[in-house]
């Protein structure tokens, strides 16, 4: 059975995506960095409906060494990782101006560090079996940029790069890279806009909605699968057409 590690998987996005990779038949990592009883409710949900062995591991994904712990607990239990989904995320809106460092180091933390480190950990198994898939989780601000987010514009730019580049690097062993980038989904990251701002969104999508975690984790599992066999170093928009 292969295994799937899903950072950032506790809630949102990264839930739906573990979902759907177990539905795959892969075993699932749900890493989570606070939401304990969460992310080990999902393992249980996936056990108990899948049938396919889940495991919720706490990690602060910007910290390489809560990293490397969190593989060597992975490797004694699956040997591996074959499928790595970078999505682990941290935004909020301010003024450059406004963003203090500390904030800024966060945001670049989590969100680009992370797939490094991450990534980096689970290439030599990958490698080893001349087989893998990495999927990084941007954002259409990655692709143009967003007023008062200028720190997880980058970060998420910085992914589409990062995605770029390692596709070229290690496309020999037979391992694909690519990310999705998702347009305005409904997930606690939108907590912070008030019902205008969700209504005004929503009128700019020309799909005249907006995403669901789901949508998302389809995408996912169509670059995980054998029907994306050809496909790395590609950049998927899911936005319902808010960025063409």
């Amino acid at each position: 059975m292969k295994t799937a590690l899903v950072t950032g998987a506790s809630r949102g996005i990264g839930s739906a995506v573990a979902v759907a990779l177990a539905q795959m038949g892969y075993a699932v990592v749900i890493n989570y960095m606070k939401s304990k009883d969460r992310a080990e409710n999902l393992a249980k949900v996936i056990t108990d409906s899948y049938k396919t062995p889940a495991l919720a591991l706490q990690c602060d994904v910007s910290d390489s060494q809560q990293v490397a712990k969190m593989f060597s607990t992975i490797k004694e239990n699956f040997g591996g990782v074959d499928v790595l989904v970078n999505n682990a995320g941290v935004s909020s809106q301010k003024m450059l101006t406004d963003i203090s460092v500390e904030e800024w180091k966060k945001t670049i933390g989590v969100n680009l560090d992370g797939a490094f480190y991450c990534s980096k950990e689970a290439l030599p198994y990958m490698i080893s079996k001349k087989q893998g898939s990495i999927i990084n989780i941007s954002s259409m601000w990655g692709q143009v940029g967003a007023s008062c987010e200028v720190h997880y514009s980058t970060a998420k730019a910085g992914l589409i790069g990062f995605t770029k580049a390692l596709a070229k690097e290690v496309a020999l062993s037979n391992i694909r890279v690519n990310a999705v980038a998702p347009g305005v989904v409904m997930t606690d990251m939108m907590s912070s806009f008030d019902e205008n701002t969700v209504a005004e969104l929503k009128e700019e999508t020309p799909l005249q909605r907006l995403g669901t975690p789901k949508n998302i984790a389809d995408a996912v599992a169509f670059l995980v699968s054998d029907k994306a066999e050809f496909i790395t170093g590609q950049v998927l928009g899911v936005n319902g057409g808010f960025i063409i």
